[in-house]
C-alpha cells in the first residue's frame, strides 16, 4: 500500500459542489440482502471502494450471480438457498463490516467456509461476533479461540436467542439480526446504546420484519425476502470531511447534495452546530426509509466543547476528523467514551493524536478519547495514515490549512471508502 503523496495548503479558500460517493454502510449491505433475497436486486450509487467490492467478490464466492451494467449493481438471488459451500476461501480484504455481517448469514447456512482478510483484519477482534454465533448453535473456530481471522464457520440448524450486546456496535448487532432471520423462534437482542440501524431498515425495504423499540429489537426466524430496487444515499462519513474542510478554511463555502441523513449518523452535524460552525441542512426527504438531504458549511469561528456518551455511536466514523476540526477552535474540546476507536481499522486515537501532533497540533491521548486544545495553527510534515481510510483523508484535510506543504505516506489506503477523494478534493480549490 505504499503511496506518497504531496499535499499543498490553499492559498484562496475552498468552493464549490460536491456529490459524496454512496453510503459504505447501505452499499454493504444492499449486496448482503439482495443476495439473500428472491428475484433481481437492482443497486444504485453504489459504493466502488474496496471494502464494498470485497463484500461483491464473498457473494459471488457464494454462487451468487453479480454484475455491474450502466453503473449499477444487478443481483439475482434465489433466497437463502441461493447461498452455496464455497469452493475458496472467503477473503474479506480490510473490511471489518464484511467480515463480521457475513458470519451472521453463514451462521444458518448447512455448509462449511472460511474468512481471512488483510493483516489488519487479523488484529480486529471478532469474539464479540463469533461468541452470540455460537450461543444460536453455530460452530465456529478461529485464532484465540475465535477472537482473530482466519475463521472457519460450519453453519446449520439454529436457535433464537436472547442477547445484551456488551458494546454498542452496529456490526454486531446486525450480524446477530442475520443469523436471527434464519433461526427458529424469536431472536431478541438489546442494544446499550441506540446503534446505526441500515439493516433494520433495509430488512424491511426487502420485504421482512422485525421489531424495534427502547433499544429492544426483535427478530421473527425463518423469514424469506423479496428482492427489491435500492438507491444508496451519499455517504455522511465521506462528506464529513469536507464539512471540516469548509469550516476550518478562510474564504470557504462547501455545498454537498443527496448525503444521507439518517438520525443514528449525524453526530457530526451536532457537533458542528454546538461548535458554532455555519452550517445548512435544507431538502430533506426520504429515499426508501433513509432520509436525504443537503448540507452546506461556510467558513466558520469554532468554539471547544465535550463530545460524549450517547453521541458516540452517532459519530464513531468521524471522530479523527473531529479531532482535526478542535485543533481549529477556541478553548479545548474533549472526547469521551470513544474506546471503541482503537479496534478500527487501526488504533484511531493513537493514530490521530501521532499524525496531527506532527503537524503541530496540541492534543493528548486518553484512554477513552483524546483532548484537543485550539485554536493551533500547523505545519507541513510527513505524516501517515497507518494504512486506515479515515485518518488518511483527515490528514489530507488538514493539509489544506498547514503552513507548508505535507507528505503523506499510504495515502493508498482512501480507496478503501473513497476512491475519487482527491479529484473531488481539488476541484474546490479556487485558483
Amino acid at each position: 500500500m505504499q503511496s506518497d503523496k504531496i499535499l499543498n495548503p490553499v492559498k484562496n479558500g475552498l468552493c464549490g459542489v460536491i456529490e459524496v460517493p454512496g453510503d459504505k454502510s447501505i452499499s454493504h449491505r444492499a449486496v448482503m440482502f439482495g443476495s439473500i433475497a428472491s428475484g433481481k436486486t437492482i443497486i444504485h450509487n453504489f459504493l466502488k471502494g474496496e471494502d464494498c467490492i470485497s463484500t461483491v467478490s464473498c457473494f459471488k464466492k457464494l454462487g451468487i450471480k453479480i454484475e455491474e451494467k450502466n453503473n449499477q449493481i444487478i443481483i439475482e438471488g434465489s433466497g437463502w438457498e441461493g447461498l452455496k459451500e464455497p469452493s475458496e476461501i472467503l477473503d474479506v480484504g480490510n473490511s471489518g463490516t464484511t467480515t463480521r455481517l457475513l458470519m451472521g448469514i453463514l451462521a444458518g447456512r448447512p455448509f462449511h467456509s472460511i474468512i481471512i482478510g488483510d493483516d489488519s483484519i487479523a488484529k480486529r477482534p471478532m469474539k464479540r461476533v463469533t461468541e452470540p454465533l455460537r450461543k444460536l448453535g453455530c460452530t465456529i473456530d478461529g485464532r484465540d479461540g475465535g477472537e482473530y481471522t482466519p475463521l472457519s464457520i460450519r453453519g446449520g440448524e439454529i436457535e433464537a436467542i436472547s442477547y445484551t450486546l456488551p458494546v454498542a456496535s452496529a456490526q454486531v448487532k446486525s450480524a446477530i439480526i442475520l443469523a436471527g432471520l434464519q433461526a427458529n423462534g424469536v431472536t431478541t437482542i438489546i442494544e446499550p446504546m441506540k446503534t446505526r440501524d441500515h439493516t433494520e431498515k433495509m430488512i424491511r425495504q426487502f420485504g421482512g420484519t422485525i421489531h424495534s423499540e427502547d433499544g429492544v429489537i426483535k427478530v421473527p426466524g425463518k423469514q424469506s425476502l423479496m428482492a427489491t430496487e435500492v438507491y444508496v444515499p451519499g455517504d455522511i462519513s465521506s462528506a464529513a470531511f469536507f464539512m471540516v474542510a469548509a469550516a476550518i478554511t478562510p474564504n470557504s463555502s462547501i455545498k454537498l447534495p443527496n448525503v444521507g441523513l439518517n438520525p443514528t449518523r449525524i453526530g457530526i452535524l451536532d457537533v458542528l452546530k454546538r461548535m458554532g460552525a455555519c452550517i445548512k441542512v435544507e431538502e430533506i426527504r426520504t429515499s426508501q426509509m433513509e432520509p436525504v438531504g443537503t448540507i452546506t458549511v461556510e467558513t466558520s469561528e469554532l468554539e471547544g466543547i465535550e463530545i460524549s456518551g450517547d453521541l458516540i455511536p452517532a459519530l464513531i466514523d468521524e471522530l479523527p476528523v473531529i479531532a482535526l476540526l478542535a485543533t481549529q477552535a477556541k478553548g479545548t474540546t474533549i472526547i469521551r467514551d470513544a474506546e471503541e476507536l482503537k479496534v478500527k481499522e487501526t488504533n484511531r486515537i493513537d493514530a490521530i493524536v501521532n499524525e496531527l501532533k506532527k503537524l503541530g497540533a496540541d492534543i493528548e491521548a486518553t484512554e477513552d478519547g483524546m483532548i484537543i486544545h485550539g485554536k493551533t495553527p500547523l505545519h507541513g510534515a510527513t505524516v501517515d495514515s497507518w494504512g486506515d481510510h479515515r485518518i488518511g483523508m483527515t490528514l489530507a484535510i488538514a493539509s489544506i490549512i498547514t503552513s507548508e506543504s505535507v507528505v503523506l505516506n499510504h495515502s493508498s489506503a482512501i480507496n478503501v471508502s473513497y476512491p475519487s477523494f482527491f479529484d473531488d478534493l481539488y476541484s474546490l480549490f479556487k485558483l
